[in-house]
This record gives C-alpha cells, structure tokens and sequence, in this order.
C-alpha cells in the first residue's frame, strides 16, 4: 500500500482559515464539484447521508449570503460559499433507499454483529426506531426501559433518545465538510468555515424546513496573504493527548 502520509500532512498544514479571498480570481468550477463528491465519500452515522450541500455560485446569491453570514470578509470576498445542511429530517427518503438497495444485494441477509440482525432488517426495524420523531417522550420512556434492561448484562448503547438524533446528524454533517476542506486544500485553493450566521435567515433563503440544520457555510477561494490571521496555535499534543 502507497505511504500517502508526507502528501496528507502537507495538505492538513496548509489548511488554514482564510478571511479573505482575491476577487479577481476565477475559481474553475471543478474545484468545488470535485471536492463535493469527495465530501460525499464520508463516513455517516449508519451509512444514512442525512445531509444536503448547497452551493452559493452567482454574485446577487453570494451577496445576500454574505449578509446573512453578518458581512464577514471572507464571506464577501468567496469565489463561492458552501452551505452544509443537517436533514434529520429526510429518515424516511434515505431508508427507502437502502431498502431500494438491499432488494438486490445478495449479502441482506447476513447477520450484523451489533445488532444481531441482517442489514435488511437493520434499515427496517432499527432506524425507524432511533429517527422516528412522533410521540418522541412516548418513545424515550420505551427506549429508557430497553436500554436500562440491555445494559446492566453487558455495555450496550445509550444515546439513543430524541435528544440525540440532531447530535448524530450534525456530527456527520461536520466530517463531509472537513473532509470538503481538506480536498479544497489539495485542489490548490483555501476556504474558511464559518458559524458565524444568521441560521433561521439563511434557511428561509434556501426554502428549507425548519426541521433542517444548518451546520456551516464554507466560503471557498484563492486566498490572499493577508485572509490569515497570525500564525496557527494549536495546545500542545501532550495538553491533549492521553494515553490509557
């Protein structure tokens, strides 16, 4: 197996926030596109892809963004800006499809070692239960009871209530756009992600439900020297690091 491991650690040392992009720069369209299917290559919990990726492309669009991400440079100054959305929501489309999928795949029925039961079983029993969202203080009691009877034998999991489905997706939703940061860097470009944002504002722009999250806008672009703000500070490994 090739040693990538020099070219990764040039691409995560050049990663850094930029706050200002050059506007007389034309980003090829490529750079974003590529770096989008790569952030769709990331792991997600249970393989369930609850998320959405929107791209902020012409002037009148990046300028209302822009505002809603409270006139940051960086935002005002992106070639483009990438809005990383959470969609919880959105169980029951991405169940279908695994469901779609499976009728398919010959290995349905073989048996998962976490859950005692085949994928096919997996994607229509067990997701239902942990993403259903109706009569959720009904369901938690239900859960509470299960999961106190489950984990006094052995460990077993325990975030699974209603609480912990925006976690989960939000989670997911983060490593696709690090792993879409990262791929940026490697395209020869910067970016710099942004929570600074009027969420409730920008969903409204993206006529999105309001049971959608947004996880973070990432403006993207050729950075200028001066988009940096001093040098990188990171805690010291040891400050950080334990070993067990």
């Amino acid at each position: 197996m090739t040693n990538n491991s020099e070219i990764f650690n040039q691409i995560v040392d050049k990663r850094r926030a930029y706050r200002e992009f050059d506007t007389n720069f034309d980003l090829p369209e490529s750079v974003v596109k590529n770096s989008l299917e790569r952030a769709i290559k990331s792991p997600s919990s249970s393989n369930m892809q609850l998320w959405e990726f929107y791209r902020i492309k012409s002037k009148e669009s990046i300028k209302e963004v822009a505002r809603l991400c409270l006139n940051q440079l960086g935002a005002i100054t992106a070639s483009e800006i990438v809005i990383f959305v959470a969609r919880p929501d959105l169980w029951k489309e991405r169940q279908a499809v695994h469901l779609k999928r499976l009728e398919k795949v010959e290995t349905k029925n073989i048996k998962n070692k976490l859950f005692g039961s085949s994928e096919l079983s997996y994607f229509s029993t067990v997701i239902p239960q942990f993403y259903n969202l109706s009569f959720p203080c009904l369901r938690d009691l239900v859960k509470r009871i299960y999961v106190w009877n489950k984990s006094r034998k052995a460990p077993f999991m325990q975030d699974v209530y209603s609480k912990h489905i925006p976690v989960v997706t939000q989670k997911s939703t983060a490593l696709a756009a690090q792993t879409f940061m990262l791929s940026i860097v490697a395209e020869g470009y910067d970016s710099l992600p942004m929570e600074g944002l009027d969420s409730k504002r920008i969903k409204k722009f993206l006529k999105l439900p309001k049971t959608a999250e947004i996880n973070m806008a990432i403006a993207v672009g050729k950075g200028k020297p001066e988009g940096l703000r001093g040098t990188r500070f990171r805690l010291p490994y040891d400050d950080v690091v334990f070993d067990i």
